[in-house]
């Protein structure tokens, strides 16, 4: 059975590797983190992009001075339009510097830091292309979804839900949408927006510093397929464990049976007794009244006319027992060969007909000597015919 325990504690360790290496890319797979800035994502590529009141006739400025390591702009607002604004874009490109959507649907959330030189709230937009209502290239006509966050002289880290955003009310009026219709779609998303809002102060520079820009998200598909692997793979061990373990077993019983005949030969030594006399009176005593239930040292050593000492010393020097291993060896042999090949055994019956009077005291000393209980030896001794059965020809 070492062995077998060896090897499976081998199996066990290759398993957990395995698994580990199979969990850490999963859950890497499932917790998605993907950077914007520094603006060096090959997958996620962008430009920025001014925008500002000039088609209302104002004259807010915006003036970038870093696109690359961090977002860094000068924003200047006038109130000259009704509406004064400007903004950043970034615009999403692909290699060869053309527009494109990206999908941006595993993300639910957006972190960043920022810092202003004067206090002030900007806001946050993406705009992504509505099936039912955009037009491509009329970003006008793309739904943009928005937010707002605080901007202070010192960083601060910001976390924006990007399943919650909410569209502009003038939105749903100009392209006559219903305003209950609020939900909307990120796989197709055309900018990232980072602009002013009615709170950033009139007439005066602002510098804007955004860095870390960082879409967070999650793909389930990863952790469901982790959790189908690991269900496989270690029900599938737990299946070969126990059938190799039963294996192991059957072997193991049917070696320390071969092992224990000849110890226990009980027949042969009743036709064939052993020349020294003593031992030849004990060893056959004993194989012939092993059965009985009250029969103890003391008893035997009266039968025989040999004292307790003598008899616990030669069984020691002959067979390496005492009086009563000796005995529980012949008892439980003999308990082993009934049950293996009586198919409608009685454990009950086994043990009182081999000199137990006490059925749980038999299990307990059955179990110690074979590693498993009357019943298991019995299902597994039955199993073995059935598979011996099934695999011999016909």
């Amino acid at each position: 059975m070492q062995e077998f325990y060896n090897k499976a504690f081998l199996v066990f360790l290759s398993l957990l590797l395995t698994s580990g290496l199979v969990a850490y890319f999963c859950i890497d797979k499932t917790f998605l983190q993907v950077s914007l800035l520094p603006n060096t994502n090959e997958h996620l590529q962008w430009q920025t992009e001014v925008q500002t009141d000039s088609d209302q006739g104002g004259d807010s400025s915006v003036k970038i001075t870093d696109d690359k390591f961090s977002l860094n702009f000068q924003l200047a607002l006038t109130p000259t339009a009704r509406y004064p604004y400007g903004a950043v874009n970034l615009v999403f490109k692909d290699r060869d510097g053309n527009a494109q959507y990206v999908d941006l649907s595993a993300f639910d959330k957006m972190t960043f830091s920022s810092k202003c030189s004067i206090p002030s709230t900007l806001s946050f937009a993406l705009l992504t292309f509505d099936e039912q209502v955009s037009t491509h290239g009329d970003y006008l006509s793309y739904r943009s979804p928005s937010t707002f966050f605080a901007c202070n002289q010192q960083w601060q880290k910001i976390e924006l839900d990007l399943t919650r955003l909410e569209t502009a009310q003038w939105w749903f009026e100009m392209f006559k949408v219903d305003l209950s219709n609020k939900a909307y779609k990120l796989n197709q998303v055309a900018k990232l927006n980072f602009g002013s809002s009615i709170q950033v102060p009139m007439n005066t520079d602002t510098n804007v510093q955004i860095s870390e820009i960082t879409l967070v998200g999650h793909n389930w598909f990863y952790l469901y397929l982790l959790a189908a692997v690991l269900v496989l793979v270690w029900s599938g061990y737990g299946l070969w464990f126990f059938r190799q373990h039963s294996r192991a077993l059957i072997i193991e019983l049917q070696n320390k049976i071969q092992r224990d005949r000849p110890l226990v030969a009980y027949q042969q030594i009743s036709v064939a007794p052993l020349r020294d006399k003593d031992r030849s009176a004990i060893l056959h005593f004993m194989a012939t009244q092993y059965a009985n239930p009250d029969l103890n040292l003391e008893a035997m050593a009266i039968e025989i006319g040999v004292s307790r000492t003598k008899i616990n010393d030669i069984l020691k020097s002959e067979l390496g027992f005492t009086f009563t291993g000796y005995l529980n060896k012949l008892r439980l042999t003999e308990a082993a060969r009934l049950l293996a090949q009586e198919e409608d055994a009685n454990i009950a019956e086994i043990a009182y007909s081999v000199g137990y009077k006490n059925v749980s005291y038999f299990n307990k000393l059955f179990k110690e000597e074979y590693r498993c209980t009357p019943k298991v030896y019995k299902s597994l001794h039955d199993k073995t015919l059935t598979e011996g059965h099934e695999q011999s020809p016909e």
